[in-house]
C-alpha cells in the first residue's frame, strides 16, 4: 500500500557503524536515508484540512488586502494639504467605512472620515488618526508632523496576486486555514494520510476487558502508541495483541506490511528465546539496525518488510515512548510529506536533582521543568527512572537529555532539556 520506493544503496560495514549499538544521531541519519514521502494527493474542504500536509503550493489569486485601506480610525487626507508648522483646517467631504467606501475623489482642502479597514478613497495618500485631529461639525483641524503614507495599508501588502501564500509540505495550522479562507479558496490539495499498522507482541499481554491470568498484565503499549500516532494525524490500523508464535507473527507482519506504509510493534526485539521479531524481520525483509546506544530504549529495530517501513519498539512502556519520540515521530513526519522537519529543539537550564549516569549511552531522563519564585526556570527528575515506570512519562513535561560521554550530574549543573509539549 506504500508509495514507489526510491532505490538506495544498501548499508554496509563501510558506513562505519556497529549495528549492535548505534549512536542516537547516527541512527537518525541512517533512517532518513530510507524515507521516501508519500506522493498521492487528494483535495479536501478547507474545514477538513487542519493538520493535513499541503501537496502543492497555495497561490494567492488576489491581492491581500484587495485595496489600499486604513490601519486606524481617523481621516484620509492629501499629504500636500498638510502643513509643516502650525495647523490646517480641512472640510469633511464624506466617510469611508469597511464595506461602504467613499465613492468620490478627495479634492484639495478636503478630508474623509475613515474607519479601520475602510478603503482609502482616490486622491488621499495619508491617514491621520483621530487622536491627532479635532473635528467640529463638517470641519477638522489637523496639526503638524504627519508623514506621507502613514497608517495606510497598501493593496497586496500581505500577499500579492500570484504570490505563494503557503508552501508545499506545510502542515496546516489554524492560522493557515484562516489565510486560505481569506483568499476565497474552499479546497486545498493535500497528501493522503500515512497508513500505520501497529500491534503488541507477547503471551503475557491481555487487552482491556479481559481478566489477566497468572503472570499476565494489561497491554498499555498499544494504547500509548495509538495516542502518539493519533497526534500525528495518521490513518491507523490497530491489529491488537499478537502472541509469541512464529507463524502468528509472520502472518501479522505480512498483513500489516500489505495494508500500511509503516508497521510499528512493541516487544519482541530484545535478546530472548521468545523474541522472534528480529529473526522474522531478517527473513521477510531488511534489517538496518536493532540496538541503539541509548537509555531507555536500547533494543530498537528498524528495517523494511516489502514496501513498508518497520519500527520494532521495546516492550517496556517508557522505552516505547522515548524511542517513538526520538526516532519514529520524525520519520513519520518525513514520510507524510512534511517539509522541513526540524529536530525538536533543546535548551540548557540548571538541574536541581542529582543525576546518576554511566558514560557510554545517551540518556533521556524524565523531567519536570518549572519556574521558581525567583523567576528562573529549573528542571528536576520525576523520581525513579526505571523503563517500566509509565507514571514517570505521565508526570513529565520534558526529557533531560544527557549525551553519551556525560557522567553524573551534580545539583545546579546545566543540562539539555527537550520539551514534550508540542511533540506529544
Amino acid at each position: 500500500m506504500s508509495e514507489p520506493v526510491t532505490p538506495r544503496p544498501a548499508l554496509s560495514c563501510a558506513d562505519d557503524y556497529d549495528p549492535d549499538s548505534m549512536p542516537v544521531e547516527k541512527a537518525r541519519e541512517v533512517i532518513a536515508r530510507y524515507l521516501s514521502p508519500v506522493t498521492t494527493m487528494e483535495r479536501v474542504n478547507v474545514r477538513a484540512a487542519l493538520g493535513r500536509v499541503l501537496a502543492r503550493d497555495v497561490i494567492s489569486p488576489l491581492d491581500v488586502p484587495a485595496h489600499d485601506n486604513s490601519a486606524m480610525d481617523g481621516y484620509a487626507v492629501r499629504h500636500a494639504d498638510l502643513v509643516t508648522d502650525g495647523e490646517v483646517t480641512l472640510n469633511i467631504a464624506g466617510s469611508s467605512f469597511a464595506g461602504a467606501p467613499f465613492p468620490g475623489v478627495v479634492g484639495a482642502g478636503e478630508a474623509i472620515r475613515i474607519m479601520t479597514g475602510g478603503v482609502v478613497p482616490a486622491g488621499a495618500d495619508t491617514i491621520v488618526m483621530q487622536e491627532h485631529a479635532t473635528a467640529s461639525g463638517d470641519r477638522v483641524v489637523i496639526g503638524k508632523g504627519h508623514r506621507r503614507g502613514q497608517n495606510l495599508r497598501k493593496a497586496g501588502e500581505d500577499l500579492a496576486a500570484g504570490q505563494v501564500a503557503l508552501a508545499r509540505g506545510r502542515a496546516l495550522r489554524p492560522a493557515d486555514i484562516g489565510l486560505v479562507s481569506s483568499l476565497g479558496i474552499g479546497e486545498v490539495p493535500v497528501y493522503r494520510r500515512l497508513r500505520v499498522a501497529f500491534f503488541s507482541t507477547g503471551d503475557e499481554l491481555v487487552s482491556i476487558g479481559s481478566r489477566p491470568g497468572p503472570g499476565q498484565l494489561f497491554d498499555s503499549n498499544r494504547y500509548t502508541i495509538y495516542g502518539m500516532l493519533k497526534r500525528l494525524d495518521c490513518e491507523l490500523i490497530d491489529m491488537g495483541v499478537v502472541r509469541d508464535d512464529p507463524a502468528a507473527l509472520e502472518r501479522a507482519f505480512r498483513e500489516a506490511a500489505a495494508a500500511a506504509d509503516v508497521v510499528v510493534t512493541s516487544g519482541g526485539v530484545s535478546v530472548g528465546e521468545a523474541d522472534f521479531v528480529r529473526d522474522l524481520l531478517r527473513r521477510m525483509g531488511e534489517v538496518v539496525f536493532w540496538k541503539i546506544a541509548m537509555k531507555p530504549g536500547r533494543p530498537l529495530a528498524y528495517g523494511r518488510i516489502g514496501g513498508a517501513h518497520f519500527f520494532g519498539l521495546p516492550g517496556n512502556p517508557v522505552s516505547v515512548m522515548v524511542t517513538f519520540y526520538q526516532f519514529v515521530r520524525e520519520a513519520l513526519l518525513r514520510l507524510a510529506g512534511r517539509e522541513p522537519v526540524s529536530p525538536v529543539p533543546t535548551f540548557r537550564v540548571p538541574c536541581v536533582s542529582n543525576l546518576t549516569k554511566v558514560p557510554g549511552r545517551t540518556e533521556f531522563q524524565r523531567g519536570i521543568l518549572e519556574r521558581h519564585a525567583d523567576g528562573a526556570w529549573r528542571v528536576r527528575v520525576t523520581g525513579e527512572q526505571g523503563s517500566g515506570i509509565l507514571r514517570s512519562m505521565s508526570e513529565a513535561n520534558c526529557f533531560i537529555v544527557l549525551p553519551a560521554d556525560q557522567g553524573d550530574v551534580a545539583p545546579g549543573a546545566l543540562v539539555e532539556v527537550q520539551l514534550l509539549e508540542g511533540i506529544v
